[in-house]
């Protein structure tokens, strides 16, 4: 038997906890065999004098696995070790959460338009007096677009009578919602993200066919912090409810991460039971006096107005994130406490980076902290949730319209009784209509509630299952919840003294 047929069953036969690595190996299989690894060594002090094997361990040749050949398979693992580290995976480093892997990123075409074999080089030449730019030309057999001219218009596309011209949009450029993503102009084609523009959603992590952009992970960072004796408290999302199974509660992860190393853990549907209380305070105030709130605790939505909308940025709410206000819970408690919040979020990761007072040390994806399950070979058991850290409003928090509700049930638990009509956006889109309209003092509402993603945070980019499939399960947790109100719950907890306040 040949080395290389010998290497490809080698390959084939090799199972990592049920995840088989063949050649159709797709880039969530690739991306979470790199967590793992990084995870499983760092777990066992190993990662600093096994990191440079991974890459020949991962891919061991001679047949590539996913891409043309094996050396850039290896510098793709290289690159995303680097972000498994919280590191760039590149030697320049822009501060960006979110990052572009080179290597991968080099399978897209530069030019946007380009004339495909429909093209009949007719005699009217409708594409070529379309173009303003001198960039359509006409070759052998069909026309030709100059990439170096064009300006991607697209009259050239709307003007073939033939629909000759196909618009090849990067799936990544298509998907940012604040047109952040370019390409660059070096003649590589790899794309670029414009921080000066990019709010963080991670919404093109996973929309681009070559899993060329990723983002930075703190899983070494928790691991060594656990390792040295510290005691780390897991935070989980209101999302997570539903996401992994009907039988899968809050106590079951909660027993999970004991497992794994983490002191505790914490329903962050508690915090948003306190952010709630403590914008319908605000919220009160702001309807007295006439004046227009919107919710805090979307980081990217938060990010989009300072960016996209400046103007409005005093209107944003005063108040913490969820996210914030349980780990502010936690270290007034536990002053030596470490805190990390686990949720669909990549927003979160930049959130905890921003300099707020005892905000969340780390944050991970689901996909993260299941990497660190399976370096440890733990698993998620069905438990039933005896110890409820939120009321129905905190959970509902990761649902589109769920802040609103809470705040406005807060409002009243606090006498407001006020008919408060709140302009509910989910998705950026529906968020810059409302954000144009209130610039302009056209909005009819004076309050806003914005989440950045689609859904909201149930629709997160890291979510490990869609809303859709998950909604089921949800549903039936949602409906087993405490009946207690938001006020009584932050008693219950001992949450109602927290500072609740941005620094």
């Amino acid at each position: 038997m040949s080395a290389a047929k010998a290497g490809k069953i080698k390959i084939k036969q090799k199972w990592r906890n049920g995840i088989l690595i063949t050649n159709d190996a797709t880039i969530l299989t690739v991306k979470h065999e790199v967590l793992y690894e990084v995870a499983k060594l760092a777990y066992e002090g190993k990662l600093e004098e096994e990191r440079d094997n991974l890459p020949y361990k991962m891919i061991p040749g001679p047949q590539p696995l996913f891409r043309c050949c094996i050396y850039r398979e290896r510098e793709v693992i290289r690159q995303r070790i680097r972000l498994a580290e919280g590191k760039a995976p590149g030697s320049e480093d822009s501060g960006n959460i979110v990052q572009v892997i080179n290597s991968a990123c080099e399978g897209c075409p530069i030019s946007r338009y380009v004339v495909t074999d429909n093209c009949q080089k007719c005699m009217g030449k409708a594409c070529q007096k379309a173009c303003r730019f001198g960039a359509i030309s006409m070759g052998r057999d069909k026309s030709y677009i100059d990439p170096s001219k064009c300006k991607e218009c697209g009259q050239c596309a709307k003007a073939c009578p033939y629909n000759a011209i196909a618009d090849l949009m990067r799936p990544c450029m298509k998907s940012c919602p604040v047109d952040a993503i370019s390409v660059a102009d070096n003649g590589t084609g790899v794309a670029v993200i414009d921080d000066e523009k990019c709010i963080q959603c991670g919404s093109c992590i996973h929309k681009c066919p070559f899993g060329a952009i990723g983002s930075k992970t703190y899983i070494v960072d928790v691991i060594r912090k656990m390792l040295s004796g510290a005691r780390v408290y897991a935070m989980f999302a209101p999302a997570t409810i539903g996401q992994f199974g009907p039988d899968i509660t809050m106590a079951s992860w909660r027993t999970a991460m004991q497992k794994i190393g983490f002191y505790d853990a914490v329903d962050v549907g508690l915090g948003g039971d306190m952010t709630a209380m403590a914008e319908a305070k605000e919220w009160i105030e702001a309807y007295e006096k006439g004046e227009r709130k919107t919710t805090s605790c979307c980081p990217a939505f938060k990010r989009y107005i300072e960016k996209h909308f400046p103007e409005l940025k005093d209107i944003i709410s005063e108040t913490v994130s969820p996210m914030c206000a349980v780990s502010r819970l936690i270290k007034d408690r536990d002053p030596e406490a470490v805190t990390v919040f686990i949720g669909p979020c990549i927003a979160k990761k930049t959130e905890v980076i921003s300099g707020e007072t005892n905000t969340a040390d780390y944050a991970l994806t689901y996909g993260e902290i299941r990497a660190m399950l399976r370096a440890k070979g733990v698993k998620l058991e069905p438990q039933p949730d005896t110890d409820d850290q939120s009321s129905i409003y905190g959970k509902r928090f990761a649902n589109a319209g769920g802040v609103a509700e809470a705040v406005l049930q807060s409002m009243k638990e606090l006498g407001c009784n006020a008919e408060i009509d709140v302009c509910k956006c989910s998705g950026i889109e529906e968020c810059k209509k409302a954000l144009t309209l209130m610039k302009f003092g056209r909005l009819p509402q004076n309050f806003m509630e914005g989440m950045a993603c689609e859904g909201g945070c149930v629709g997160g980019p890291s979510k490990h299952r869609t809303p859709q499939e998950a909604m089921k399960d949800r549903n039936a947790a949602l409906a087993n919840s405490t009946d207690i109100n938001i006020s009584d719950n932050l008693e219950k907890q001992g949450a109602n003294k927290v500072f609740m306040v941005r620094s």
